[in-house]
């Protein structure tokens, strides 16, 4: 988003002319007639001094004094055409007089002509050394050249020649302040409100340069020394507004724009600004039309139509946002992130190819920066386009070596299983996303409660997957030791899920609305203890709130499979599987070891209902391999392992979830690009109720999974549902979720480590009916026998897991990596 401010331009003052004695005839009169029209003149009665003037010329046509005189009055006019003609006369009879020569060059900058202008200062300069005020205007016309150094200097003379100079000490900061000398400008500014405390101009544009040096606090105290001086000052009230939402004072910066509007109610940029400040305080209907007025009063303000797209996207209207970003990309306003939430727009209606054109447009313009590649690349791995996959990866590694912003951190998991570039991704993006974060007081350390307060912050508390494995955990809290609150800043929608959550805490909050630095004023009035962060880097979070620090105790956990990168999450809750002890340096976060998974698993309803595969085009006799995660976990290298396997297993079929025709498509093309039949794979749609969805996987015979990133809810689900998962272990977290999963329910045999053992074992279980018998029969045996899906000794050690945090924070000890045993 941008801002715009309004800086007052400089200000030059003029010196008043000088009277010299005329000669030549009748000098007695001439004299006499000089004197009295400068009484005039100094009274400011110019016309009737004009007058005696020219009676003086018509007696002397080469009187010095009354021609200058004349010019000066001319000038006084701004008849700058006229004065130098009258400066010229008066020169050619005498060069050699400084203040007349000082107003000749005050003509001259009046007409624009500041090279001769400056010529003619160094003359007077050079009659007269100490001259302040031709030093004054010598720099007041190198400013308007743009030749800041020289003026700087020639105002540092003024001021050495006249100490008490307050303009020149403004000006001076005006020049100071185009160099980027900012703290020497500051000084400049403060030297000329010492000198004149009235000075309005000069405490205005202090303020800006604190602005644009970040020092929000001060430029706030010069506007409002400002808006003191001069009420009606609506730019000081805008500005003032300005250096308010770089503190995040949202609802006060709003009033301070509304102040600027009521002195000048035809002020685009406090109605454009005024838009902004509605947008962070998430009213986004109030902030179009704060926009749209902007708009109607300046049709060309392509920012306003940029940060008017940015509103629409929240209120989830795309095509609206899409039509705001095409004319600020007319208006060539913001181009590149206009291309760039276009194509977020487009993605988010399912329009993949759409989306991926405007990112490409995106990146032909700025090729690093902006997440351009990692979202780009992610879309095209939505609906399986894999024709530029590697050079793709080699560009990302590429800009994440050099620590540019390639991609955001959850799309970056599917793209490739490392480690190191998975930190460095997270690391630069929480660097970047909470850079501008205005640190709120430390929370004062807290006496032992008799119940820890455990704080869920999520936009998930609906039908969603984290809502599926977490609600029993939530059900089954130890009352007694725990307080839980839930924080909800997703959709407000009353479902099933919804209505079973709310009664199990001890507060629901719908927080929607508010601010992060509410929400987190919020958690602390309550005095949470421990923050649990359930989203992490996905959609609709909210890590704003965390980096401002909602609780003493900031906990990652389920939502978002890695580091967060940032020091404000201090634990990320894992197990040994996920995170070996070796792997701990690629962790931001201290580990929070639980014995078994880190995944709470609640049980499911599997709706009571019998399906048949025929029902799903499924082959009656043939086996079924199934894979229902997201299309854009399916990677090349994936797909080439499926279908060897397909082409060493006769009669069977590659069961996928379809979330778009153009990623069906696409798989059935490299399906045949591979000499395997488009028939043999089968497309599964989105199913309305999830205890059905569960049914449907009892049709299927194995579970494949993919790498890098590995099937989470899915593959539980599968578990649950009593189909064996089969997978390859990655380097990273997630790469390693359905192993933390199989080691937990006890079927460790179908963890493999290398791409050939996995391939190898798929073939061997489809060709061995015994072996694949056997193995169902012991997921069904251990579904409820092993801790996979105990959620009540999962509670136990997660709640034992908040106490080890709880106990070193009491006794003042940092954050540490922790063990959690299973209890007796």
């Amino acid at each position: 988003m941008k801002h715009r401010s309004k800086t007052q331009k400089n200000k030059h003052y003029s010196n008043t002319p000088a009277v010299f004695s005329a000669s030549g005839p009748s000098v007695a009169v001439c004299l006499k007639k000089i004197q009295s029209a400068l009484i005039l003149h100094q009274k400011g009665c110019l016309s009737d001094a004009e007058v005696i003037y020219k009676e003086v010329l018509r007696i002397e046509p080469y009187n010095f004094d009354a021609l200058h005189l004349l010019a000066a009055i001319a000038l006084q006019r701004k008849q700058f055409t006229e004065a130098v003609h009258l400066f010229e006369r008066a020169l050619n009879i005498s060069s050699s007089t400084p203040n007349p020569l000082n107003n000749y060059g005050l003509t001259l900058s009046g007409l624009h002509r500041y090279e001769e202008a400056v010529v003619v200062y160094d003359k007077v300069i050079a009659l007269k050394p100490d001259f302040g005020e031709a030093f004054f205007n010598r720099a007041n016309a190198l400013l308007q050249l743009q030749r800041f150094e020289e003026a700087i200097l020639s105002y540092d003379n003024a001021v050495l020649h006249r100490p008490n100079f307050a303009q020149a000490y403004y000006n001076r900061a005006n020049a100071l302040h185009n160099v980027e000398r900012f703290e020497e400008a500051i000084q400049s500014y403060e030297k000329a409100i010492m000198l004149k405390p009235d000075f309005v101009e000069a405490y205005y544009n202090c303020g800006n340069v604190f602005h644009k040096v970040k020092r929000f606090e001060e430029a706030i105290a010069k506007y409002e020394k400002v808006i003191v001086l001069q009420p009606s000052y609506a730019e000081a009230y805008a500005n003032h507004g300005l250096s308010l939402y770089e503190l995040k004072r949202y609802p006060q910066a709003l009033l301070s724009y509304e102040r600027a509007k009521a002195i000048n109610p035809d002020f685009v940029d406090a109605w454009s600004n005024s838009g902004l400040a509605l947008y962070e305080l998430h009213r986004y209907d109030e902030a179009i039309q704060s926009y749209n007025k902007a708009i109607a009063l300046n049709p060309r303000y392509g920012d306003a139509y940029y940060n008017r797209g940015n509103a629409y996207l929240e209120l989830q209207r795309y095509e609206e946002g899409i039509s705001s970003y095409d004319k600020a990309i007319e208006l060539n306003a913001n181009v590149v992130k206009s291309y760039y939430n276009i194509g977020n727009a487009f993605r988010e209606l399912k329009q993949y190819e759409d989306s991926i054109l405007n990112y490409e447009k995106a990146i032909a313009l700025s090729p690093n920066g902006f997440y351009l590649l990692g979202e780009c690349l992610h879309t095209k791995m939505q609906i399986c386009s894999w024709s530029s996959f590697d050079n793709y990866v080699h560009q990302l590694i590429e800009q994440i070596e050099c620590h540019e912003k390639a991609t955001t951190p959850f799309p970056f998991f599917a793209m490739l299983d490392s480690l190191l570039l998975q930190k460095t991704v997270a690391v630069i993006y929480a660097s970047d996303k909470h850079a501008s974060t205005v640190a709120l007081p430390q929370i004062p350390h807290r006496a032992k409660g008799s119940k820890i307060r455990i704080g869920y912050f999520s936009a998930d508390f609906r039908n969603h997957a984290v809502s599926y494995l977490m609600v029993e955990l939530f059900e089954r809290h130890n009352k007694d030791g725990f307080e839980i609150y839930a924080f909800s800043y997703g959709p407000n929608i009353h479902d099933d899920m919804r209505h079973r959550l709310e009664p199990v805490f001890t507060k629901f909050i719908d927080v929607r609305t508010l601010t992060d630095k509410d929400i987190v004023m919020l958690s602390r009035s309550l005095d949470i203890d421990i923050a649990v962060d359930l989203g992490g880097y996905t959609k609709d979070s909210r890590t704003g709130l965390f980096a401002l620090r909602a609780a003493p105790i900031q906990v990652s956990y389920l939502g978002f499979p890695g580091t967060m990168g940032a020091c404000h999450s201090d634990y990320l809750i894992a197990d040994h599987i996920l995170i070996p002890d070796y792997n701990q340096q690629f962790y931001t976060e201290k580990i929070a070891y639980l014995p078994n998974s880190y995944m709470v698993n609640s049980k499911r309803s599997i709706a009571d209902k019998v399906m048949h595969r025929e029902d799903y085009g499924l082959p009656e006799n043939g086996f079924v391999f199934c894979c229902f995660n997201n299309n854009y976990k399916i990677t090349p290298a994936t797909f080439d392992g499926w279908m060897r396997i397909l082409k060493q297993v006769q009669g069977s079929v590659l069961w996928l979830f379809e979330d778009n025709a153009k990623a069906a498509f696409n798989l059935q093309q490299e399906a045949h690009l591979r000499g395997v039949q488009t028939e043999r794979l089968i497309f599964a749609q989105r199913m309305q109720y999830h205890s059905e969805h569960l049914v449907r996987y009892r049709l299927a015979d194995l579970f494949l999974d993919t790498l890098p990133f590995n099937a989470h809810t899915t593959a539980s689900d599968a578990l649950w549902a009593g189909l064996p998962v089969l997978t390859c272990v990655g380097e990273s977290f997630a790469g390693r979720v359905a192993a933390s999963l199989l080691n937990a329910i006890h079927i460790p045999e179908l963890i493999t480590s290398t791409q050939q053992d996995y391939e190898s074992l798929a073939i061997e279980l489809a060709n061995n009916q015994e072996k694949m018998r056997n193995i169902r029969q012991k997921l069904e045996q251990n579904r409820l026998t092993t801790p996979l899906f105990d959620t009540e000794l999962f509670t136990q050690q997660i709640e034992d897991a908040y106490t080890a945090m709880y106990d070193r924070y009491q006794v003042s000890l940092p954050p540490e990596h922790l063990y959690i045993n299973n209890r007796d």
